[in-house]
């Protein structure tokens, strides 16, 4: 904060002190709250920027950090980085400048959003942070880099545009990848620990490389398209690091095999040591080290967010006895001002939740869990009036209707409608050419609907499609679709100039999704896919690097490779489609398997291949295509590329998505939910969390139905809560959760050093911790 800020503050507070103004009283606890509002907010989505505190700061802070601003720049990310649909090599050419005034437009919103980021925190702060650092690098190399190609290009000269390498890291140094630069971080951090292990494995294959040069080169032997067997170093040592992936098992061994059986030994040998056990070590240590970084990281998040509750707490704090306190009319404008869209009942539950004693005002212990209950997802129930039981109500309260309700309501009803869908299931393999089986269909349809309408019949229709209720949504929308599309596929079908295959297959894949149901009544099923569903935004964070890096090899592999290999789409009408457009490739095992669509002839070719690679299946048959047409030394970018994405990224991200699976899967709510769930249950407003946990149509439908069509729930109040459990607003609340037991008990103790470095005014400075 500056001077001329503590001089304002402080004097602001002095008028106070001194009897100063109603209006200056309410405009500087105005004024505090909106603070400590973007400070609880802070911790709550874990954000560390350090800004001005100054009203014009918190302005620009605020806008800074608005969704809208967020969505923009990341349009802007994506814009920049889809432009490699339309550079040479383009599945879509756009001119030369028309890229230019795009690129170039993408780059004038990066500085702008870099300018607003060096209004927002002080001066010097900016420059010590390598990510700004980064972004202005990027900025003036491409900057350069088109330059540089326009003008070549212009000259007819080769020209290559290298700045596309570096369009991935203005999406991993923006303010809103905080996860995606964790991720990096953490393998950037544990990398050392890896290579030591990653020189030792190939000292190993090196050596096993040198042992087989002296046990086959001098035999004679030949490969089966009759090339020399094991007669080239290099070679070896490639084939060898193939076989530990083992895409080239047993082709490699079986020269050797076939000239004697003693000789699998050596093969048998290297794959235990180096695959089975080398392989294994690496993941062990690849996981180990990330996760220790990983654990530190958090331990970070954890304080940074205690620093800024004690901030906030301390704007707002009003002496009482021996200890400072929130008092209850000043933590509700908290609340509504970080949460405007809360309702007063959830506000009123997380009050009582946090002042435990009923005293009207609650200590900082009590105050700092705020964020940590705002991240907790409540669902409210709410009790709602059937339509008919408003405009019909002599209709719907006939005995005949309550028996129909009662039926529908029963756990017996489902279980006719899983029975009739897995003997769909059965229909839906046979013919549809039989009539019978294309009658059975509309049977199908006809009861699927009349399950939706029972539905809507005996739970209130608001209810019924209410947010939480996907699958209500997915049952109607699909056999919404499904109706729509049969109805058109047989009125299409009489046409004789017409071909309604394309309907039809939409028909096919949504009788097939209607199956997706019987995940639903198997329990075990649903507590898996819940639990996948759960740790969902982990997986999109590693989505997100993997396709960073996807997007580099992809930029580097289309400047080496394009045009090399080239696919025709109706290959048998023309010259050379037998090898690929190359006849380099003539003969070989790559044109042989008809992979000449593997290509890096433009954007999407190029992540496909990708993909492949990662598969690992026939890896080194694809790499041999392009070291075919180019030279041997192309097998560099390829071993590379395993090296990264394989073996490191995907063993960590295999290794923390099961973490975090059985982290979900087994472990109980958190204390702090438990005290949030203790006290729903005080206050006689619960839903027993069980019956949420059952059948997620029945439940759901029967809770969220907001408790249920009218009379079920007699003498229950209007309005009831269940905990939403193991949902998080964040990716840190789930890491914190899956680190929890790890963290030491100092990690979440107050720290007492910086809290008697603040001020006991007002006037205390931002939090020293890292801008990242």
């Amino acid at each position: 904060m500056s001077h001329s800020n503590k001089i304002e503050i402080v004097a602001a507070d002095q008028n106070a002190v001194n009897g100063g103004t109603s209006s200056d009283r309410q405009n500087g606890e105005n004024r505090n709250i909106e603070l400590a509002a973007v400070y609880v907010s802070d911790a709550q989505y874990n954000r560390n920027i350090c800004f001005s505190t100054s009203p014009q700061g918190i302005r620009l802070y605020k806008f800074y950090i608005h969704s809208c601003m967020r969505i923009i720049i990341l349009f802007f990310i994506f814009v920049d980085l889809a432009l490699a649909i339309f550079e040479e090599p383009a599945i879509f050419p756009f001119p030369l400048w028309a890229n230019f005034v795009i690129e170039v437009t993408c780059l004038v919103a990066f500085t702008a959003r870099l300018i607003h980021y060096a209004k927002v925190i002080p001066w010097s702060n900016f420059w010590k942070d390598p990510k700004n650092i980064c972004i202005i690098v990027v900025i003036f190399l491409t900057l350069l880099d088109m330059i540089i190609y326009g003008i070549l290009t212009e000259m007819h000269l080769y020209c290559v545009r290298w700045s596309r390498v570096l369009r991935p890291l203005l999406l991993v140094n923006i303010t809103e990848s905080r996860q995606l630069r964790r991720a990096f971080r953490s393998i950037r951090n544990a990398l050392p620990h890896v290579l030591y292990v990653f020189f030792l494995f190939m000292f190993s294959v090196l050596m096993f490389s040198l042992m087989a040069l002296k046990l086959f080169g001098k035999r004679g032997l030949v490969t089966s398209e009759g090339r020399a067997y094991f007669t080239d170093y290099l070679d070896i040592v490639f084939d060898l690091y193939v076989l530990v992936t083992t895409a080239n098992s047993p082709d490699v061994m079986m020269p050797a095999y076939n000239y004697g059986i003693m000789f699998s030994v050596f093969f048998i040998i290297y794959i235990v040591i180096n695959t089975y056990i080398f392989m294994s070590v690496f993941l062990a240590v690849v996981y180990n080290n990330y996760k220790k970084h990983l654990k530190e990281e958090v331990r970070q998040l954890v304080r940074a967010k205690r620093r800024n509750m004690v901030q906030a707490f301390r704007l707002l704090q009003e002496p009482r006895g021996d200890e400072p306190v929130v008092m209850r009319e000043t933590w509700n404008r908290l609340v509504h001002a970080v949460q405007p869209g809360i309702s007063a009942v959830h506000r009123e539950l997380l009050w009582n939740v946090s002042d435990e004693h009923n005293r009207g005002y609650i200590g900082r212990p009590a105050f700092i869990q705020l964020a940590d209950l705002l991240n907790i997802q409540v669902i409210t129930l709410k009790s709602r009036i059937h339509p008919l039981q408003i405009y019909l109500p002599g209709i719907y309260n006939s005995a005949a209707s309550r028996c129909t309700r009662c039926v529908v309501q029963h756990r017996f009803f489902v279980y006719v409608y899983d029975l009739i869908i897995l003997v769909n299931a059965v229909f839906i393999g046979l013919d549809e050419e039989n009539p019978f089986i294309s009658y059975s269909e509309w049977v199908f349809l006809g009861l699927y609907l009349l399950e939706i309408l029972l539905k809507l019949y005996a739970f209130e229709p608001r209810a019924f499609y209410a947010r939480h209720q996907f699958w209500n949504w997915f049952d109607t929308i699909i056999i919404i679709c499904a109706l729509i599309a049969t109805i058109l596929n047989s009125a299409l079908k009489s046409s004789s100039n017409y071909n309604s295959r394309e309907i039809l297959d939409i028909v096919f894949i949504l009788r097939v999704l209607r199956l997706i149901r019987v995940v639903d009544s198997i329990k075990r099923f649903r507590a898996i896919i819940n639990t996948l569903i759960k740790i969902g935004p982990t997986i999109l964070t590693f989505g997100q690097l993997i396709i960073v890096i996807y997007y580099i090899f992809a930029m580097v592999g289309m400047e080496l490779f394009k045009g090399t290999i080239q696919f025709f789409e109706n290959g048998a009408l023309k010259p050379g489609h037998e090898f690929c457009g190359n006849p380099l490739l003539n003969g070989s095992a790559f044109a042989k398997n008809n992979y000449c669509r593997n290509n890096f002839n433009n954007v999407i070719s190029s992540f496909i291949l990708l993909f492949e690679l990662t598969v690992v299946n026939q890896w080194h048959v694809l790499a041999s295509g392009f070291t075919t047409v180019t030279s041997n030394a192309a097998r560099i970018y390829f071993v590379v590329f395993h090296i990264v994405v394989v073996i490191i990224i995907i063993n960590i991200f295999v290794a923390f998505v099961l973490e975090a699976f059985f982290v979900e899967y087994n472990v109980s709510t958190s204390g702090l939910q438990t005290s949030l769930e203790k006290k729903i249950k005080e206050l006689e407003l619960g839903i027993d969390q069980d019956q949420l946990e059952g059948n997620l149509i029945e439940n759901l439908e029967t809770n969220d139905n907001d408790l249920g069509p009218s009379g079920e729930h007699k003498g229950k109040p209007s309005v009831m809560f269940t905990i939403a459990s193991k949902r998080y607003r964040t990716i840190e609340a789930l890491l914190q959760r899956m680190f929890e037991a790890d963290l030491s008990p100092e990690d979440d103790a107050d720290d007492e050093d910086h809290d008697n470095s603040l001020s006991p005014e007002l006037s205390f400075p931002n939090p020293a911790f890292n801008t990242t």
